[in-house]
Order: C-alpha cells, then structure tokens, then sequence
C-alpha cells in the first residue's frame, strides 16, 4: 500500500488502485507494507483528459494488465517491454479510458489552508483516536464551533466528522499493512468497539478489514499492485 502526499492532501493508495498526480504538484509517497508499485508518466495531451486534482481510482482488470503491459515485470525501465511509440501511445489511450470510466474512490484526504483547521489537523494526525468535539478542540486551539464548521464545509468540503473519519480510515489501512488485526487497529484509530470499525472501513473501502487483510496475503503481488500515474509536464 502506499501513501501519496501532495500540498492537496494526503491519498492512500491500497491494492487495485490507481493514484493520480497532475503536473505542478509537490509530492512524495511511501510505501507501507510489502508493495509492489508501478508508475506511468501521462504526456499533456493524454493528462488533460484527467482531472485536474489528485485522485485515487479503483482499477479495472483490463488497466492492471495495461499498467503491466507499460511496465514490465519490475517497474524497471530496462524491463519493459519494447513496444513501438504507436503500440505504447493506444496502450496509454486505453489505460487513460479506463480511468476515465472508473470509479474515483474517497482515499484522499485534503489537507487544509486555514491555520486554524491546520492546528487541529495536526493535533489529530498525533492522535487519531482522540475523540474530542469540534467545541473541545476548538477551545484548544481558540476557535468557535461555527466558524470551524463553516471552514471545513468551504475549504475541505465535508463536515469536521467526516474528515476525521477519513483520516482514522487513512491511519486503519496503515495498521492494516503493517500487520496490525482489526480489533487492535479499530481502538488504535478511535473506534468504541471492533463492529464500529469494521461497518465505517467496509463504507469507504468496499470491504472488511478482515477481508482486505486476507487479500494482501493470498493475492500475488502483480495482480494486487497499487500504481502512481502522473503527468510529464
């Protein structure tokens, strides 16, 4: 699994996922767990086609077998297979159709600009599993529950509580890669109980996090690669 962080936010990228960078952002990623990651530079013509923000997909069987097609059996340039430059450009122009028809998946969590939503961030990226309210956090950090409200529907577009959920699932799949189980990551990430836990990752992730724990082992590593796809320019 990988982490991908932008001057956006942060996107986590599990298994069967595609993260999506445009030119001109900043960024990094690491990788969490035993990962095997590929990444595809899109040229102009083909990005544009994209949108223009960071994103996550979920990726089709046909735009794995593309990914593995541009890429080789190592992701090294030395082991890709020599296709012509008009193979490789309908290639491309497959993998970018199917991102285009695929579902884009809430594993991206933005970061915010306010200084004041910034301030919380960072206490509850310390502590994922603080439950503090939005009135007590705002007391900390001297702030009305109105306006913080109002901030984080304006700047982030969604309230305080789903964001939090969004970063304690981000914080659970970690866990999850690092061999953590589901009742040890549910209260390490904030969740009164394991059934909690599992029925918020099983809304956001599509799957249990027994499942998805199972998945990493028994699937073989090509067939579950997360994969970096960012413009040239």
């Amino acid at each position: 699994m990988l982490t991908v962080h932008t001057e956006r936010g942060t996107s986590i990228v599990p298994a069967n996922r595609v993260a999506w960078t445009p030119a001109g952002f900043t960024h990094h990623h690491r990788a969490h767990g035993d990962t095997d990651m590929r990444i595809v530079f899109l040229a102009p013509s083909f990005a544009r086609l994209i949108p223009d923000r960071p994103a996550v997909f979920l990726a089709s069987d046909l735009a794995r077998e593309v990914l593995l097609a541009l890429t080789g059996p190592r992701n090294y340039d030395d082991a890709a297979p020599d296709h012509s430059r008009s193979a490789r450009s309908r290639l491309v122009r497959v993998l970018v159709d199917e991102l285009r028809e695929a579902h884009e998946q809430p594993l991206h969590l933005p970061e915010p600009r306010d200084d004041r939503l910034q301030a919380i961030a960072r206490l509850l990226y310390e502590k994922p599993a603080d439950n503090a309210t939005l009135t007590e956090l705002g007391k900390t950090i001297g702030a009305s529950t109105r306006t913080l409200s109002r901030l984080f529907r304006d700047e982030l577009g969604m309230t305080f509580y789903e964001w939090r959920t969004q970063l304690r699932i981000h914080h659970a799949l970690v866990l999850l890669a690092d061999g953590h189980d589901t009742t040890r990551t549910a209260y390490a990430c904030g969740w009164a109980n394991p059934s909690s836990f599992i029925a918020a990752f099983t809304d956001i992730i599509g799957t249990t996090p027994g499942r998805y724990r199972t998945s990493r082992r028994t699937t073989t590593r090509a067939s579950q690669l997360p994969t970096v796809v960012g413009s040239s320019k």
